[in-house]
């Protein structure tokens, strides 16, 4: 009999965990409720019981019939009872069955539930590093799949496997000690030849199996990472190219599923011969009984009762083995996500972060040193203080290490020398969750959730009321633009943000940030997509917030920091300059010569407008 398979997760070898250290992970969820799975658990028994009890009566009901009534009148009082006590047992089969999903299905949605959040906020515990190097398409795909392999795994196992072995075990009980043991041997001789032939040939497809989930993770990877990408593959006409790499994946796919179809197919065959094999065998030993004497008709009804009743369990038996491997397989891909090294944790002892200063905290990078990689250091004896209250700028060419410093600030990653301390604690002795509450930031590329400007906007401060978002973003120079949209603060700025300029989604970031109100900011160019005039406004706007904390400004554009009180110049990881911007002018070095380059721009773009080609 053909069964219909779901896809299985794909696992590399190297990755596999073991499928009991899998079930091992997942008891702990489910005895959390322990007096709902031993009270499912008499359920099953009871529906067990209740079902075998039915052969047994519809064999007294066939032998009653059939009897050569002494008493007419009895013999209408017996089968009216049999038929009641046989319907009884119907009901009360059902009536189990349902109980028993009724009183567990807390359990096992509580603990999708439980381990859903426990890896997602693993997830968000995770490094950048981490972060960097996966593939979103395919782990959303591994993480949907384990959380749905759990409720079929504790199915197919708990409320599947198990009764299916308990009445086998009953029915065998029963023939051995009521029939001649041929029956017996028959039904254990095919219950053995049929799992040990669906476990031999279910391993051997196995690889099959995730073959084809590894290549379907793959072409959604593919896909996704394309349709996040749309703009791109729009700007260089490569639609064409983007649906042949996705139908390669695809083609992939397909050559794996037929493959794998074909194997289920020589299953299906295998079980199908094993079972009616043992069927004939049995009816042909009931029949020889009844023509011999021995075995009356409901003695026959009977056997042939228990062998349709277990016919179905045992053909189900091998699929929902097929199905537990395919589940321990997505949920191995789903643990394996929680056993990721977090690479950056909270000490045991950490204490939360203490800002001394009410102008914001002193920041000091005492030579530190740095790489992503072993092969390739990026900072290099790094050393310099952000006094409390004041602005430090850092300049320099792309690649410099001008924004590692933030990351290292956020502590998004460990140094390998030196030390960074706010307010003289050490960042890698404090909890992370203060010391990101401590920190506010207003990045380069903005990336905004697919919802709403108040929505995004009020991510600074979960709970902000209406007139605090709309507060910080008058301050960000955003508020008139928002009302002037149909929607006003209920406009969805769309995937990443993309339906907002990059001008606007910058200062929906400030007002993010504003909304924060850190002790200490972080701007990474933050004004590098605005236009002169809103660049100068929200210039302002931020020289005056800074007055207050401890700011930390990365620019390439000079002419937004001459207001500093410290600037450094950063070359090759380096810092190679620090001084004020007219000491740095004064020493006609580096920073010097960018000073004038910019300046030579600036002025070659006024004498361009000014040309009459513009006027």
């Amino acid at each position: 009999m053909r069964r219909r398979e779901s896809s299985d997760s794909s696992l590399p070898s190297s990755a596999t965990r073991g499928d009991w250290n899998t079930v091992k992970t997942l008891l702990p969820y489910l005895w959390a409720y322990k007096w709902r799975v031993l009270l499912a658990l008499c359920f099953l028994v009871g529906a067990k019981l209740a079902n075998v009890g039915v052969p047994l009566v519809l064999k007294q009901l066939v032998d009653r019939l059939t009897l050569t009534p002494a008493h007419p009148a009895a013999l209408m009082v017996l089968p009216l009872g049999l038929l009641l006590a046989y319907g009884g047992l119907r009901l009360s089969t059902t009536l189990f069955t349902e109980l028993r999903e009724f009183v567990f299905a807390k359990v096992t949605q509580r603990a999708v539930r439980t381990i859903a959040l426990q890896v997602f906020r693993h997830l968000h515990a995770l490094s950048m590093r981490f972060h960097l190097n996966r593939q979103t398409g395919g782990m959303t795909r591994d993480i949907e799949r384990g959380t749905r392999a759990i409720s079929s795994l504790v199915s197919y196992a708990l409320f599947s496997i198990a009764p299916t072995l308990l009445e086998i075990s009953l029915v065998l009980l029963y023939l051995g000690t009521h029939y001649d043991l041929w029956f017996s041997l028959i039904t254990l001789t095919a219950l053995v030849s049929y799992i040990v032939f669906t476990i031999v040939v279910t391993e051997w497809r196995t690889h099959f199996r995730r073959t084809m989930n590894e290549l379907d993770s793959r072409a959604n990877t593919k896909a996704i990472d394309s349709l996040l990408n749309y703009e791109t593959v729009k700007y260089f006409g490569n639609e064409d190219y983007e649906a042949q790499r996705y139908d390669q994946g695809l083609r992939s796919y397909e050559t794996a599923a037929v493959k794998s179809q074909s194997s289920l197919s020589l299953l299906n065959c295998g079980q199908s011969l094993i079972i009616a094999t043992a069927v004939t065998l049995i009816l042909w030993r009931a029949t020889v009984g009844v023509i011999a004497g021995t075995m009356s008709l409901g003695d026959l009804v009977l056997v042939n009762a228990f062998m349709i009743q277990l016919y179905i369990p045992l053909n189900f038996l091998g699929v929902l083995y097929r199905e537990i491997k395919q589940s321990l397989a997505d949920m191995e891909r789903l643990f394996s996500l929680l056993h990721e090294n977090r690479e950056i944790a909270d000490q045991p002892d950490a204490a939360a972060l203490q800002i001394a200063h009410s102008e914001g905290g002193e920041i000091r990078f005492r030579h530190v040193d740095f790489s992503y990689e072993s092969k390739r250091q990026i900072l290099f004896d790094v050393d310099f203080t952000v006094a409390a209250g004041s602005t430090t700028a850092v300049v320099g060419h792309s690649g410099s290490g001008k924004s590692t410093l933030s990351r290292l600030l956020f502590r998004f990653y460990d140094i390998q020398g030196g030390a960074i301390s706010i307010d003289g604690q050490d960042i890698r002795g404090v909890q992370q969750a203060s010391l990101r509450a401590a920190i506010g930031i207003v990045p380069q590329d903005t990336v905004l959730f697919n919802d709403t400007i108040e929505y995004n906007i009020g991510y600074g401060k979960p709970g902000a009321g209406k007139e605090e978002i709309v507060a910080v973003a008058k301050a960000a120079y955003i508020h008139d633009f928002i009302v002037s949209l149909p929607d006003g603060y209920a406009t969805m700025v769309g995937e990443r943000g993309l339906k907002l300029s990059g001008g606007e989604k910058q200062r929906v970031a400030i007002a993010r940030t504003l909304l924060k109100n850190p002790a200490i900011l972080i701007f990474d160019e933050a004004t590098s997509a605005l236009d002169t005039r809103a660049e100068q406004m929200i210039q302002a706007q931020l020289k005056d917030i800074a007055r207050s904390r401890s700011s930390l400004v990365i620019a390439h554009r000079l002419s937004t920091i001459v207001d500093a009180q410290q600037i450094l110049v950063m070359d090759k990881g380096r810092i190679i300059e620090r001084g004020t911007h007219q000491q740095l002018l004064a020493q006609d070095g580096t920073y010097a010569q960018m000073w004038q380059r910019q300046q030579s721009k600036k002025n070659d773009l006024l004498e361009e407008y000014a040309s009459p080609e513009y006027l």
